[in-house]
């Protein structure tokens, strides 16, 4: 199977399923993680092959399926899978045993939740994408997991520094030890946008030249992966403790789902993260 390859994620196959994941979250044996491309599904048509978000139009018992090879995949249970309820927020839900299966085997139960966070084994995280950013967390010691949809305005308003807060806050957790891993998403060489969207940006004390250029013509790109990056060491994420996907959804349409170039005619990505 021909697909992007990677400097910083792992590509993994099984049984025609192509998923990315952490080198270092695959070395912890505890773990169970990985973000999805369009390969391996049942859908058609524009959703195909592997869309997992029920809200596309899609057929349902398609985006099931979806899930279940996924599932299957990463060596987790599919009822075992929790959903968020993404609207572009920074509220985040702790998820306990009490909760798997919301969103796939039943009712979902809540709105606007952008992450999810929990310390069960057999617990499941499941958030979407189709060009925002995913983070992925995951606390060795305290064995907390966590995962964080960050588009460009849960960028700004700074959900990954939230999620760090809230496993130490919730859990003990120490954010030096914390293992963070920015997934693939729509990358500096094509996020454009015009400058109130960068006015935004420029509000942040740690947004500076080095996060966006400015093309002379009214229009901007900004690198997502970087900004995010700083919010997480300034939370006090180590460095060497973050990795940053060199995947862009855009540049890879036909493995990784994309809004911007599918103008919305689309299925979506999903992160998966678990403790066995």
């Amino acid at each position: 199977m021909d697909y992007p390859v990677s400097a910083t994620m792992n590509a993994h196959e099984h049984e025609g399923v192509l998923y990315y994941a952490f080198p270092s979250m695959d070395a912890l044996p505890f773990i169970r993680h990985g973000f999805s491309t369009r390969v391996g599904g049942v859908s058609e048509g524009i959703y195909a092959s592997m869309n997992l978000g029920y809200s596309r139009g899609d057929a349902e018992e398609n985006v099931t399926e979806n899930y279940r090879r996924m599932a299957a995949a990463l060596g987790v249970r599919l009822e075992d899978i929790v959903l968020s309820a993404q609207t572009h927020t920074v509220n985040l839900r702790i998820v306990t045993a009490a909760d798997r299966g919301r969103g796939i085997t039943r009712e979902i139960g809540y709105t606007d939740v952008d992450g999810l966070v929990t310390n069960e084994p057999g617990v499941v995280l499941c958030t979407h994408y189709a060009d925002c950013v995913p983070l992925f967390f995951v606390d060795p010691v305290k064995r907390v997991v966590g995962m964080a949809h960050a588009g460009w305005r849960g960028t700004v308003a700074g959900i990954g520094a939230r999620m760090i807060e809230k496993m130490a806050a919730e859990f003990g957790c120490t954010p030096s030890d914390i293992l963070v891993g920015i997934a693939p998403s729509i990358g500096p060489c094509c996020f454009e946008v015009d400058y109130p969207v960068v006015a935004e940006f420029k509000k942040l004390p740690l947004f500076d030249s080095d996060c966006y250029t400015d093309d002379g013509n009214g229009k901007y790109h900004i690198n997502l992966w970087e900004v995010n990056r700083r919010i997480l060491v300034e939370a006090g994420v180590l460095p060497e403790n973050i990795t940053v996907t060199d995947l862009c959804t855009v540049c890879h349409p036909e493995v990784l789902w994309s809004h911007r170039v599918t103008h919305g005619e689309r299925g979506s990505a999903a992160g998966f993260l678990g403790l066995a």
